[in-house]
């Protein structure tokens, strides 16, 4: 039995030309269980640049529009390097099972990272499946954790250089 669409957790996915096969692949994939927003790349297109793409996927999790994300790139490394600029983001570049499921259990993690130049799409689909099905644990010691996160997030850690070197 289809669940209404009201109901369905809502993903956000993103990427650039690197991930733009895998991501579509993962859309059709999805589609049925969740609802979708598809923030693009919309067509392959090899001079773009996955900044682009994650911002979108960044806005749609903070606001609440979407409760999840995933965003592809080729590695996912510079994918997950952006997004975890933004507080309240916890991204993970998860390519084995275990990782996709205690990233959010432990740390509710809520943006998964993919490298489609690094693993396939079964993989790819395993790992989002059980990313977006994993809930956090709620235990006292990751609530614990998670609150020092976000304490560390309020902290700035910019530093005056020219007062660092004497000047």
């Amino acid at each position: 039995m289809k669940t209404d669409a009201k109901d369905k957790l809502c993903v956000a996915l993103g990427a650039d030309h690197g991930g733009f096969y895998l991501k579509q692949e993962l859309v059709t994939r999805l589609q049925d269980d969740y609802e979708i927003l598809d923030l693009g790349a919309d067509s392959y297109a090899p001079d773009d640049d996955y900044p682009d793409f994650v911002v979108p996927v960044i806005k749609a999790v903070i606001s609440g529009e979407a409760q999840r994300g995933v965003l592809v790139c080729g590695s996912g490394v510079g994918a997950c390097i952006v997004a975890n600029k933004v507080p309240g983001i916890r991204a993970c570049l998860c390519h084995d099972v275990y990782s996709a499921h205690q990233g959010v259990e432990h740390d509710d993690m809520n943006i998964l990272c993919l490298g489609a130049r690094v693993i396939g799409v079964e993989l790819a689909a395993e790992l989002v499946t059980t990313f977006l099905k994993a809930r956090f644990s709620e235990e006292e010691r990751h609530r614990r954790r998670l609150q020092k996160t976000r304490d560390i997030e309020k902290q700035s850690f910019l530093v005056d250089r020219d007062k660092e070197r004497g000047a």
